[in-house]
């Protein structure tokens, strides 16, 4: 039988209805409060990051999930005997929004501890921080949506992916030449 984390260590995959995920984290951290639920239910998690992207020659920022229609929730679920904690149980499952638990239908298992470990990393990572909305690959070409060159085809050379930069060859006056870009200022052609 595996060994059953502490109650301060369970983490837990919560499947809920898409593009709910916001509405059933603040439902719950406002019901933790209300129903005195603090001492099995920690934190709530939906993972963001904040990504940039051009639409319409526009650079936009929103906010993209890293697990579309799933909420993590730090709770004690699952006892010393590996049995539910009924009233966790049946608090996260009377929640408008939650179809169920993530991994198996009657019996939950907690995430390994490595998973909690890279996921919570990867979400301090990238705190503040904000990525392109679409990776790209040395060879692809792309079509420049802001600053001078702007219309203008050219293919991906170099990626610097510290500074969001990229060297994208373009056609100058009948010459290849590299023009350094930021990820924001191209799309895809």
């Amino acid at each position: 039988m595996p060994t059953i984390p502490e109650p301060r260590d369970q983490w837990y995959v919560v499947h809920v209805l898409s593009g709910a995920e916001g509405k059933v984290r603040d439902h719950l951290n406002r019901r933790i409060q209300s129903e005195e639920m603090g001492d099995y239910i920690f934190e709530v998690l939906v993972p963001e990051e904040r990504v940039s992207e051009v639409k319409a020659g526009k650079k936009r920022e929103s906010n993209r999930k890293f697990f579309p229609g799933y909420v993590i929730v730090n709770m004690h679920l699952l006892d010393e005997n590996n049995k539910l904690v009924d009233r966790t149980w049946y608090f996260i499952q009377e929640q408008d929004g939650v179809i169920n638990f993530a991994g198996s239908k009657t019996h939950p298992i907690p995430m390994p501890k490595h998973e909690v470990d890279s996921m919570l990393a990867q979400i301090k990572e990238r705190e503040g921080a904000v990525m392109p909305a679409v990776e790209h690959e040395i060879g692809d070409t792309v079509s420049v949506a802001d600053g001078p060159f702007q219309g203008q085809n050219g293919v991906i050379a170099e990626i610097d992916e510290e500074k969001g930069e990229l060297m994208v060859s373009v056609n100058i006056f009948g010459r290849e030449t590299l023009v350094p870009l930021e990820y924001w200022q191209v799309e895809k052609a």
